[in-house]
């Protein structure tokens, strides 16, 4: 008896639900990528052997360039409300603009006296400015150590967290300035801190 031919037939995949599938991916990548913030000078850090990630978040660093100290928190609303903490601290009294476009600045190093003026700049200007860094002498006025403070104020009041510290510096950067920002932390008992670096290359072998 002849042996009943099935006929082939190709297979069609209705492929619908997996470019949905994509296109969510591709929007949750987007909308939970952090942008790179840009340093306000340019910063050669040092090499090392060690490789330990930074956390991406709940972050302070504090980038020291030229005998310069900038000044970096994460989170829109720590930054506000550090603001508005370091507005009391000096008798400033900020804009709910200048609230906004301070929560929405990644990175600054400028006196309190001239922040005002600072945050009337556009993204343009704000990158051709030349920021002077944030004040931080032990003996007369360190304003650094009062950002640091009440950013940590800030976190605590806010998230009942204790915000990672991290210090970002120039490969030729002289001690002293290094020295001055690590006793800040340490007056304020913060004894663990990261030192950021880059990874130092493997030497070739012939």
């Amino acid at each position: 008896m002849p042996r009943v031919k099935v006929q082939r037939k190709s297979t069609a995949i209705d492929m619908t639900a997996m470019c949905d599938v994509a296109f969510l991916l591709l929007t949750f990548f987007i909308l939970t990528a952090k942008p790179r913030t840009e340093d306000p000078v340019p910063v050669d850090i040092p090499a090392s052997s060690i490789t330990q990630p930074i956390p991406d978040d709940n972050v302070l660093m504090l980038t020291v360039a030229e005998q310069k100290v900038f000044f970096t928190v994460d989170g829109n609303d720590i930054r506000k409300q550090t603001l508005n903490q370091m507005g009391d601290k000096y008798g400033i009294k900020f804009t709910v603009e200048e609230q906004t476009k301070f929560s929405g600045t990644p990175i600054f190093g400028v006196p309190m006296n001239q922040l005002k003026q600072f945050l009337q700049l556009d993204a343009a200007q704000k990158k051709e400015y030349k920021q002077p860094g944030i004040p931080n002498d032990t003996t007369a006025n360190n304003e650094l150590a009062d950002w640091i403070r009440e950013a940590r104020k800030a976190d605590v009041a806010l998230h009942n967290k204790a915000l990672r510290v991290s210090i970002k510096g120039d490969n030729k950067e002289e001690y002293p300035t290094i020295k001055k920002v690590i006793g800040i932390l340490q007056r304020q008992e913060v004894n663990k801190f990261s030192l950021i670096t880059t990874i130092r290359t493997a030497p070739k072998t012939n």
